[in-house]
């Protein structure tokens, strides 16, 4: 049925597909949701199914601190920001199968338990710092992980209002 609930739908599509992966960040204040997290943390997938639920969502992948949009680390409650992290272990698991589709050995830094136990530290201390929600993504479905998004945007809209 094409009704307004329709295009609101395709409009945080449009919107979630154009904000993916760090893209359009001077316009972050638009997004209803946005979701920081390290290198595969599911942040695409969990964004392209909010926005099938109507949230326009934008992602960000978190290499450091200074990787996020200035705008948002000068007003880190602008909009719902949402953190993902996950088991180091798991996460070299995840890097390594996606190096190896890729067809990529060179970049040894990034499937390195070490430094991805540094990042996930620096990450979890950046949630912290900004007092922004963090999700433990490493046991849970993109639809879980959803589920636990949309209830702290919940509370956030009900705590802006």
């Amino acid at each position: 049925m094409l009704n307004e609930e329709y295009y609101d739908r395709i409009e945080a599509i449009q919107f979630t597909m154009n904000h993916d992966d760090g893209n359009l960040l001077n316009d972050i204040e638009k997004a209803d949701i946005v979701l920081v997290g390290v290198s595969r943390t599911s942040k695409s997938p969990t964004s392209i199914y909010l926005a099938n639920r109507g949230f326009k969502t934008s992602n960000i992948p978190l290499v450091n601190e200074n990787s996020l949009p200035k705008k948002l680390r000068e007003n880190p409650q602008i909009t719902c920001v949402v953190g993902l992290n996950t088991e180091p272990e798991r996460l070299v698991d995840l890097r390594k199968n996606r190096m190896s589709s890729l067809k990529e050995t060179e970049n040894t830094k990034y499937t390195s338990i070490q430094n991805i136990k540094k990042e996930v530290i620096e990450a979890k201390k950046t949630f912290q710092k900004y007092r922004w929600p963090s999700i433990d993504v490493t046991r849970k479905s993109v639809e879980e992980t959803a589920a636990s998004i949309i209830k702290i945007h919940e509370i956030y809209t009900n705590n802006v209002k």
